[in-house]
């Protein structure tokens, strides 16, 4: 039986690959009907398919002879090693054999692999990495959190753009409120940067149809004041790896009070159903990955530590992605914002 989709999947990427790549490809072919491309070392992936029964499923293997590791230099790998398994999952992609690659391998690798080999969708400065954070009220998409450290107020106006787009397809939220990452909500707060974003933002909203609401601090991320949060690369990773960090501390503090005493165990008990649905928002691995925005093509980067329901989520971002056409309201929506040569030739210096 053959799928509607195929995703191409860097088999040996991850810290758990390639068990946990394989054994999330099966899940996802199996829950979701999703067919996989799995990119690698072909023995190896046959050794891990061979644990699981995939009679029925849409599962096939691309070989290559070539991984890039996690210490390596992203360029020079990408560079050196065009026969590696995730420069190999996104020719696949490039070439429409399949709708979008998956990678959780090295982030920086896939990153300058989706640049040499899908290219920018025209108008775009500086594709941009978010991380999907859940809150009180929902879930938020922040970006850039990693892809560019320094950037540009232009740069950050196109990441609003694409954010926007992101949360309106794939989490179907009509009008996602958007705001810019600030030390205050007042527009005179921020550096020169984001004060000068926070103009661009303000002017250019009700030409974009953008639902821009204007600052918001760290704290009015997780209580869920926008579905958007702008920001450059570097203040992004660090707020992405203090919530990881918070959210696993939170986790490991309330599972030890849940059992210091026989009362609180029984309290425990009594709750489970609502804390494992707690803990269940709180899991990185149930959002999969999200895809870097602004690349000509579907590919989704997911946590190195990705296990595999990670993975299995991860694939089916990525046909969400593609069957929403993320890319091409992207491309739509920066026709009308208007970026044009200037930007273009000198992010390519």
């Amino acid at each position: 039986m053959e799928a509607k989709v195929r995703v191409a999947l860097d088999a040996m990427g991850g810290d758990y690959a390639p068990g946990a790549t394989v054994q999330g490809a099966v899940e996802a072919a199996r829950e979701y009907g999703i067919g996989v491309q799995l990119v690698g070392h072909e023995e190896q992936i046959r050794a891990e398919l061979a644990r699981y029964d995939t009679h029925g499923l849409d599962l096939e293997i691309t070989p290559t002879d070539e991984v890039i590791a996690m210490d390596e230099h992203p360029a020079t790998a990408v560079r050196r090693k065009k026969n590696a398994s995730l420069v190999v999952a996104l020719e696949l992609a490039r070439s429409g054999q399949v709708v979008g690659a998956v990678s959780a391998g090295n982030s920086g690798a896939m990153m300058a692999a989706s640049l040499f080999v899908l290219k920018r969708i025209a108008g775009v400065d500086r594709p941009a990495l978010g991380t999907v954070m859940p809150t009180r009220t929902g879930t938020t998409l922040v970006l850039d959190v990693g892809a560019n450290t320094d950037c540009k107020p232009e740069y950050l106006q196109q990441f609003a753009l694409m954010g926007a787009v992101y949360m309106e397809r794939i989490f179907h939220i009509n009008r996602p409120r958007v705001a810019l990452l600030a030390n205050g909500e007042e527009e005179t707060k921020g550096n020169q940067q984001v004060q000068e974003t926070h103009r661009l933002l303000k002017e250019s909203a009700p030409r974009l149809g953008l639902n821009f609401i204007g600052n918001i601090e760290g704290r009015d991320i997780p209580a869920g004041a926008a579905e958007v949060v702008v920001c450059d690369g570097f203040v992004g990773n660090v707020v992405l790896k203090l919530s990881e960090g918070l959210a696993e501390t939170l986790i490991a503090m309330l599972r030890s009070q849940m059992t210091s005493n026989p009362v609180n165990t029984l309290a425990a008990a009594v709750l489970k159903p609502s804390l494992k649905q707690l803990f269940k928002r709180l899991d990185y691995a149930e959002y999969g990955g999200v895809p870097l925005l602004g690349v000509n093509g579907v590919a989704v980067i997911a946590h190195g530590r990705s296990n595999a329901k990670a993975i299995k989520n991860a694939l089916r971002v990525a046909r969400e992605t593609a069957e929403q056409g993320v890319v091409t309201a992207i491309a739509e929506g920066l026709a009308r914002l208007g970026t044009g040569g200037e930007q273009r030739a000198e992010a390519e210096v």
